[in-house]
């Protein structure tokens, strides 16, 4: 065996595993959800029939299936550019040198070690009628009556939203930290000889040096947001209120598939939709920031 086929062997070698994988664990079941989708499924019967698309047209005209994406849409479009935004000032102040960064690195790294399960829990308690958030803000006299934010149609999911952002924003941090260190000191430098501020330096150097890591986190802010779940079952208890103000796409989803009996199907079809509308919003959101390729 030559050496050329022999290093071919090796590369193919250590690939399959991960294509094996992928197989098991991506393909083969978002291939058995599209066959669910074309069909009616009842779970305690075990029964299966062949409705074809009429999943899909019932999806085009259920409510609650607008509801939710609704609500998700909104999510991803406050979300996601709030928590980059906060996550690269944030790497920056924490780049340039202040006293004690390593210390304050560790601190803001915390929430991301949390389970969300618990961070849920820990937001509910503070935005309870009866929690801190109320307390300071009917102290500041911004509110003169408590507000039970995350039963409040107009808070609900407003305060997921945050609790979201608390939560990530670290983690995106951290990515955004490693990139920093590769932005030459030697641009800051002759920036400073200019008489460039700290603004237009992390306008004309910062950013545009982290590029590729904005497109990074961007794609995963999207893919994650529109996947959001736990946090609003939790705080919901799985009904997706108060008036559904908190239902997600995911939420109805699982609604679907384990709240009601003969719509496993149903459900399915819901999860094919929502895989193809991440898959639309990624691929417009590489195109829009020209880049092809992510590394």
């Amino acid at each position: 065996m030559t050496s050329r086929r022999l290093e071919a062997f090796q590369g193919f070698g250590f690939i399959v595993p991960v294509i094996l994988v992928l197989f098991v664990f991506t393909v083969l079941p978002l291939g058995y959800a599209f066959v669910l989708s074309l069909m009616r499924v009842n779970q305690l019967a075990g029964t299966y029939e062949f409705v074809g698309l009429a999943n899909y047209q019932l999806a085009l005209n259920d409510p609650r299936v607008h509801t939710a994406l609704m609500n998700t849409l909104r999510y991803v479009i406050i979300v996601v550019p709030t928590q980059t935004a906060i996550a690269l000032i944030m790497a920056v102040a924490l780049n340039s040198g202040i006293k004690f960064q390593k210390t304050f690195r560790t601190v803001y790294f915390l929430p991301t070690l949390t389970s969300s399960s618990a961070l849920t829990m820990i937001f509910m308690f503070l935005f309870a009628v009866n929690g801190p958030a109320n307390d300071l803000l009917v102290g500041l006299g911004f509110i003169e009556t408590p507000i039970n934010f995350v039963q409040d149609v107009r808070f609900a999911l407003n305060s997921i939203m945050i609790m979201n952002i608390w939560a990530t924003v670290p983690f995106y941090m951290t990515i955004y930290l490693a990139a920093l260190q590769d932005v030459p000191d030697t641009l800051y430098e002759a920036a400073s000889l200019d008489g460039a501020n700290s603004w237009q330096k992390l306008t004309k150097i910062t950013i545009p040096n982290v590029v590729p890591v904005t497109n990074f986190v961007l794609l995963m802010g999207i893919i994650g947001c529109f996947q959001v779940f736990d946090q609003a079952f939790i705080v919901s208890a799985g009904s997706g209120g108060p008036a559904n103000a908190t239902l997600t796409f995911s939420l109805v989803i699982y609604q679907y598939a384990f709240m009601v009996i003969g719509t496993m199907g149903y459900a399915a079809t819901l999860a094919i939709i929502l895989a193809a509308i991440i898959f639309v919003v990624s691929i417009v959101a590489r195109k829009l920031n020209r880049e092809e390729t992510l590394y």
